[in-house]
Parts: C-alpha cells; sequence; structure tokens
C-alpha cells in the first residue's frame, strides 16, 4: 500500500451518566463500551447492481463474528433479505456486459459465470479451487475471456470450449540453443544424433504449423527467459494482444525484520517476517513485453523515450550527499547514489494485485500508467502496434511526489480517447485527451474529483467531489464531451456509488458523524433519494452524542485555513473562563477526518464526547499533510514530516485558548499510527506547549518504516538523510520535558514495536522522567480485541486525569 496505515479500532467512550439520563438512555460504563463494536451498528459495504437492474446487493458484517454476510433489496419497495446458503447458490456478483447488452458476466465464489440477459438463464463457466477474477467480453462478443492469477482464459460461447489464450514459460526456448564446439563435433562425428536432431526439428517445426492452422490446438508457449519473472498480464479484448509484466528474477528483497509472537497457540515463542526497510531494496524495476497471439512473435517494449525519462529530479540532493560521504572518506557509498541513465520504472498499482492497465473496448489500444521508482513522474502510454513502441500521451511531474490517489485511466466509448484524472493544476481533476490530439478539462476547480464513471451508453461521467466545501462529498455529472458539472445528491457525506446498468439510477453510500455507511437509491438527474437500509443499533442511537462542528482555524504560517472538528459543551455560556483541552491527531497522513462523512474514528469520536463531558473541549484538525486539500496542502511535509503539521495543531491550540476559554498550560494531545507520530514530535519539538501526550503505534524512527510510503515522502534514506533525522522523533529525545504514554500492539507488522522500544531505551539512556510504555501481545497495527481497546484508553484517560485537567505544574 502507498499509504501509511489507518490506526486501529480503538476503545469507546460514553456519555456520563446525567447526560445520558437526558437523553432517555440508560448510562455506560467504560468496560460496556469496550465490548465489541457490533453494539453500535454496522457500515453497509461493497453495494452493485443485479444484472436486471432490478435489485440490489450489499455484504454485511455478522454480529459476533468476521463473517460478512451477501443482502438483496427492492430499490421500489425498499424490501430487503439476508441470503442464506442456498439463496447464495441463486446469487450474483457485480455484472459486465457485452457491447450489445444481450450477455453479461460475473464473478460468484470464485467462478465465473454467464447470464443471458433477456431470459435471465445462467450458465456456469468454471468450477475451479482456484478462484478466477476479471472477466471481460471479446471485442466480438462471441467468447468470454477471463484471468486465473496471471493466466488468462478465453471461453467460446458458441461450443463451450474453454482454452489458455497464452502459455507463458520463463525459460529458454529450447529451439533457440546453439551447439557448442563440443556438440558440433558429435554431430560431425555421428550420424544417428544428426537423424535425431533432424526429427527433433520437423517434429517442432510441424507442430508450430499445425498450431497456427489449426485453432482447436492448444496455443504454442512463449518462452520469456530465465532472467525475470512475472508481475502481471493484461489480455486485449480481440484477443490478439497480450502484454506482460516482469521484473528481475531471483531478486534479493532485503533483510526483513523480525516481528515476536509471545502469546503462542504452541506455547512457544515464533518470529513472523514483516517488510523490509525503507531503502534497504528499492522496488524491482519492470518491464513490459508485448505478445502477439496470432503471429506468435513477443516485442519488449523500451521506456527509454518516455518524456523526461533520463532527468534527474534529486540532483541538488545527491550532489550535496555524494559530496558529504566524500569528505568524510566514504567513496564507495558516494558511487552507489551515482544516478542511472535511464530512471527505471513501474506501472503504477491500483491495488495490491493488478497494474493501472485499461484496453479500449474493441482492443485496437491500450492505456498504460507508468511511474518512476523515485516517485517523481507518471506518464500514461499508449502502443504503436505497428512499431512495437509506447507512445506517450501524458506526463505529470511533481518535484515532491506523485500522489498515492487520483490516477484513474480509461477510455470513452469512442475507443480512441483516453480519459484521466490528474493534479496538474494543483487539484484532481478530470480530463480526455483524443490520442492525436490536445488535452481537454472536463473539470476545472479548487476542489477534488474522484471516483470518475463513465455511463453505459458513454454521455455522462458521474464523480465524486467536494466542491461545495472541503469537508462536503456528493455525486456530481458532466457530460463526456464537455459541459457543466451538475450536483446529482444533496448528502455531504456521500462516501460510494454505483450506477444502474440502464443508467437511470445510482446506488448511494452515504453517512454523518454517528451513522455508519448507510444505502440509498436516487435518479441520476437527483430528486428525492429513497433510504434502503438502517443498520444502526438502537442501544447507540439512543444516545445524544455531540455533534462536532466544523471550523475553520487560521494559520500563522501562510497556510490559510486549517479546517477542524470542534466538540464542546452545548451551552458554551456556561463554560469556564479556563478549561482544559484535548487536541486529537488523525492518523495516515494522507487522510481526511474533517468531514460530513462518518469517520474512520467511530471509537476515538466517542472518547472525545467524554472528554467533554469531564470538562474538557476536544479539537481535530485536517493538519497538512491531510487528505481532500490539494497538491499543495498533500506535498507540505515534502522532506520535513512533523514540521508543518506541529506548526498547525499550534494554531489549533491557539485558537482554543483564543476562543474558547483554553488554559494554554492545560492542553493534552492524543492519536495513532500517524496520529502517535505527530503525538511524539509535538511532545519533543515544541516541549511545554502540550501538558502530556498519548501516542499510539507511532513511527518513531522514518529509517525503519517501509519504501511505498515513506521513499515517496523523504526520498531514500541513503541518498537523503537530512530529511530523515529531520522528521523523526528519535532524533529530538533529548526534548522530552512532558508526560508520554505510549502503546504499541507487539506483533504490529505496519509499524513496528520495535520503533517505540528504541525510542523508550532513549529515553532510559538520558534519564528522562514521566514517560510509560505499555506493550500489548496480541495486537497488531488495528488492535481487534476489546480488553486491549479498554487498557490502552483507560490509561489515556488516567494520563489526561493527571497531568491534563488539574493543570499540574510539572
Amino acid at each position: 500500500m502507498r499509504r501509511l496505515l489507518l490506526a486501529g479500532l480503538v476503545a469507546l467512550a460514553v456519555l456520563p451518566a446525567a447526560a445520558a439520563a437526558a437523553s432517555g438512555a440508560a448510562p455506560l460504563d467504560l468496560e460496556t463500551i469496550m465490548a465489541n463494536p457490533d453494539w453500535m451498528g454496522h457500515a453497509v459495504e461493497n453495494p452493485y447492481w443485479s444484472v436486471d437492474g432490478r435489485s440490489l446487493y450489499y455484504s454485511l458484517k455478522r454480529d459476533g463474528s468476521t463473517v460478512h454476510d451477501l443482502y438483496r433489496v427492492d430499490p421500489v419497495s425498499g424490501q430487503g433479505t439476508r441470503l442464506d446458503a442456498a439463496a447464495m447458490a441463486q446469487a450474483e456478483g457485480p455484472a459486465i456486459y457485452d457491447h450489445t447488452r444481450q450477455h453479461a458476466a460475473y464473478i460468484l465464489h470464485g467462478d465465473v459465470f454467464l447470464v443471458d440477459v433477456a431470459s435471465g438463464r445462467r450458465v456456469q463457466v468454471t468450477r475451479s479451487p482456484q478462484p478466477e477474477s476479471a472477466p471481460q467480453f471479446s471485442a466480438d462478443g462471441r467468447a468470454l475471456q477471463f484471468r486465473q492469477a496471471n493466466n488468462w482464459y478465453s471461453y467460446d460461447l458458441a461450443s463451450g470450449v474453454t482454452s489458455p489464450a497464452a502459455v507463458l514459460k520463463f525459460a529458454d526456448d529450447p529451439q533457440d540453443k546453439k551447439p557448442d564446439a563440443l556438440e558440433r563435433q558429435q554431430l560431425d562425428l555421428f550420424k544417428e544424433l544428426r537423424e535425431n536432431k533432424a526429427d527433433k526439428d520437423a517434429e517442432h517445426a510441424n507442430e508450430e504449423a499445425l498450431a497456427a492452422a489449426d485453432s482447436t490446438r492448444a496455443p504454442q508457449p512463449f518462452y520469456l527467459g530465465d532472467k525475470s519473472q512475472l508481475v502481471d498480464t493484461e489480455l486485449s479484448p480481440n484477443g490478439r494482444w497480450m502484454l506482460v509484466i516482469t521484473q528481475p528474477a531471483h531478486r534479493d528483497d532485503g533483510k526483513a525484520p523480525g516481528v515476536i509472537h509471545y502469546v503462542t497457540d504452541s506455547g512457544y515463542t515464533e518470529t513472523q517476517d514483516a517488510r523490509t526497510y525503507v531503502g534497504r531494496n528499492d522496488p524491482a524495476p519492470q518491464s513490459l513485453v508485448l505478445l502477439d497471439l496470432v503471429a506468435h512473435k513477443q516485442y519488449d517494449l523500451s521506456t527509454d523515450n518516455l518524456p523526461g525519462i533520463k532527468d534527474d529530479p534529486l540532483k541538488a540532493i545527491r550532489e550535496k550527499t555524494v559530496a558529504t560521504l566524500e569528505k568524510a572518506g566514504k567513496s564507495d557509498e558516494a558511487k552507489a547514489l551515482k544516478a542511472p541513465d535511464v530512471r527505471p520504472v513501474t506501472l503504477y498499482s491500483m491495488d495490491a494485485e493488478t497494474a493501472s492497465v485499461a484496453w479500449n473496448d474493441d482492443g485496437s489500444d491500450i492505456a498504460l500508467e507508468l511511474l518512476s521508482i523515485d516517485n517523481k513522474d507518471r506518464w500514461i502510454a499508449t502502443i504503436d502496434f505497428d512499431k512495437h513502441a509506447l507512445v506517450s500521451q501524458h506526463r505529470l511531474h511533481d518535484d515532491a511526489w506523485i500522489n498515492w490517489t487520483y490516477n484513474d485511466v480509461g477510455w470513452l466509448k469512442d475507443n480512441r480517447t483516453l480519459w484521466f484524472l490528474s493534479e496538474q493544476t494543483g487539484y484532481s481533476q478530470l480530463y480526455v485527451k483524443p490520442l492525436s490530439g490536445a488535452v481537454k478539462a472536463l473539470t476545472a476547480g479548487k476542489f477534488e474529483v474522484s471516483q470518475p464513471l463513465l455511463s453505459n451508453d458513454g454521455k455522462w461521467f458521474y464523480v465524486r467531489t467536494n466542491q461545495v466545501a472541503p469537508y462536503s462529498y456528493d455525486v456530481y455529472r458532466v457530460p463526456s464531451n464537455g459541459g457543466a458539472l451538475t450536483r446529482v445528491t444533496q448528502y455531504g457525506g456521500m462516501d460510494q456509488f454505483v450506477l444502474s446498468p440502464n443508467d437511470s439510477q445510482l446506488g448511494v453510500l452515504h453517512s454523518s458523524a454517528y451513522v455508519l455507511p448507510q444505502l440509498a437509491v436516487q435518479g441520476v438527474q437527483g430528486g428525492t433519494p429513497r433510504d434502503l437500509t438502517n443498520t444502526m443499533k438502537p442501544a447507540f442511537t439512543a444516545h445524544a452524542w455531540i455533534a462536532p462542528k466544523i471550523v475553520e482555524v487560521p494559520s500563522s504560517h501562510g497556510a490559510g485555513v486549517i479546517y477542524a472538528k470542534y466538540y464542546g459543551p452545548a451551552n458554551e455560556t456556561d463554560a469556564l473562563s479556563s478549561r482544559p483541552a484535548v487536541i486529537f491527531v488523525h492518523g495516515a497522513g494522507y487522510l481526511q477526518d474533517v468531514s460530513e462523512s462518518a469517520t474512520y474514528y467511530q471509537h476515538e469520536q466517542l472518547f472525545n464526547n467524554l472528554l467533554v463531558q469531564q470538562g474538557y473541549v476536544v479539537l481535530d484538525m485536517d493538519y497538512r499533510a491531510s487528505q481532500g486539500y490539494g497538491r499543495d496542502w498533500r506535498t507540505a511535509i515534502y522532506r520535513q514530516m512533523g514540521h508543518p503539521e506541529l506548526e498547525d495543531l499550534l494554531d489549533g491550540k491557539a485558537w482554543l485558548v483564543k476562543n474558547h476559554g483554553v488554559d494554554a498550560k492545560r492542553v493534552g494531545i492524543y492519536g495513532g499510527s500517524y496520529g502517535g507520530f505527530m503525538t511524539e514530535m509535538a511532545l519533543l519539538r515544541a516541549p511545554g506547549e502540550f501538558a502530556a501526550g498519548a501516542a499510539q503505534r507511532p513511527p518513531a524512527d522514518w529509517v525503519t518504516y517501509n519504501h511505498s510510503y515513506t521513499g515517496d515522502i523523504l526520498n531514500d534514506p541513503q541518498l537523503d538523510p537530512e530529511a530523515y533525522k529531520t522528521s523523526s522523533p528519535i532524533e529530538y529525545a533529548d526534548n522530552l520535558r512532558d508526560p508520554l504514554l505510549i502503546n504499541h500492539g507487539l506483533i504490529d507488522d505496519n509499524v513496528l514495536a520495535s520503533d517505540s522500544v528504541r525510542l523508550y531505551e532513549r529515553f532510559v539512556e538520558l534519564h528522562k522522567k514521566n514517560f510509560w510504555i505499555s506493550l500489548y501481545p496480541l495486537e497488531r497495527h488495528e488492535f481487534e480485541h476489546p480488553d486491549s481497546w479498554y487498557d490502552e484508553y483507560r490509561r489515556i484517560d488516567e494520563l489526561f486525569e493527571t497531568w491534563v485537567k488539574p493543570g499540574t505544574q510539572h
């Protein structure tokens, strides 16, 4: 993944007895709230339409289990049903259609199904222990293509025969082997050996001729050599081409740190390998091979001619580091930092398995998104199939790093026009580009466009945007040939949407502060939505939780406005003239927590309620680096993580003091993951500003985090050691003056517990006071066990009660 994983689910907190009584609900104690979060309700997940468009499916977590059940709901009546095992056998998966809309296909329980749309007749195409995926119809509609891992198959609709699209062998072609001197001598000496070789050559030539002339035979293998290994394959809808993505074989992925499990089923201590540290091995460079499946030929696709591929965006940093190393007599290390003549690339990955590759509907062209390994350039390229060469269609350069999101790409229905998202103006916007024409913006403005979806008739794009305000998201639509961007939904807290097969309705997931995502249906031109689900539990909704107020905190550092959620008492006029406060810091870095949607941090939000009822006020800020505010907000932390964010948090503290009667000496801070990192940076880089801090699973030294997140923001540690020293809490350990509580899961394989242990040892050696560490033997990065949530937040609550609330001097 390209982003630091979010802090896990943590302990809840509650309204005290008086407030609970006022709301008509029984008071809740801490242990009740720390019980399994099923008591709150469940989020509706993964909605999709049935093949005929008459039903919507969605999944819902089962109470007391990790199992998710499948539901089907009638969008007209709103009547829904949980599908039992028997009904599941007749269920559908998310469907794709051929260009005539006569046939549909989907994956269900890992197998491929084909449906005649008019009659509803269903044919099971596969029944295998290995899961299939990615069904697509051939351009002529006569075949259904699908993949099993990286092997593609084609199912002929008329004959019912399934055949492999290609056979790949990562070995050298034995027919290409040239005899050495000894073998040539043997052939010269012995007639029998010459005749045997002639027979083998004739048999091979005959097999090739028969395969070329007879489509009923399995295809001949492609030999791709033993120096590369397979990463991904993509089959063209016309069946003519296959793109193969490879990386060097037998590559050393670098030494992996170990995660030690102390509490195990076996009773013995066990060790698990985690991810490699940043800079210990950069991502493997990838190569592209184009296979002509008809002519049975293969062509290497060079990236050497991509614009800017031979530039060195890190030249200034490289020269400074090399000079420092050479001055220190470390010439070997300096030589290792030499810039490559041509920068290596990978295909931008939309997820952990599939590269960002999009064929047009007729298979006549392909769009590839390539990313430089130094994270400074993204190219969208097509292929000249006559010249077997890449053609650059768009280059996006960023002096900091290419974003992890907003990189969608695809084709209009004319098969000759690309569409894509780009941050080239500083905000993610939607663009189109004819292959031989100029780029045209379909949207423009200081807001973010995401989730682009082209209608089935090709006339409209539906997108998610925050055009009204950075914290307010809804579905909008824009004509695919250009025109006005118009609002479709009116939620403010819209999370996801799916378009019906006939382009007439949207299934919409929407949420709010204390309502997890729910499903509704609405017409594509707007109108009144119809709610289809209500999965929240009465015991939860009965409580009068505090509605967070979205506020604007002015920046004293030229950043403009910092959006935040403020939690305070209902009657501010009764507030004390000097009160304690807590700042909550969200995780992930690049995450938006200030919005009208449900927060990822439902449990922390309820803990904020408890803090207010105990006399605190709470501020939750979208500091610089957060998502939703454009490219400059995101990249402000480049080479200086923890610095702009701290400026914003201190501005938040000042705002609380000025506007809400907060005592500047009585402000606490807490957060998890990146929020834990910022808690440590706040105490260590601004000693005395915060009365106490609680850091959950915090990265204390970015040198020990992974490449895909850290390398983007701080470059490689060997190349840019200054950025790591500037950005790591452990480098500021000597500044600890204020109480710090660290909570960490011992089997966290994302942010390793060794980060916190190493920082703790630094405090020990520096003779620091008032620091504590609490380790949880059965917790990973995201806490799962209610007992751990209870213990973690009991400690945080006690920390604030001891050091923040009474204004203890220390």
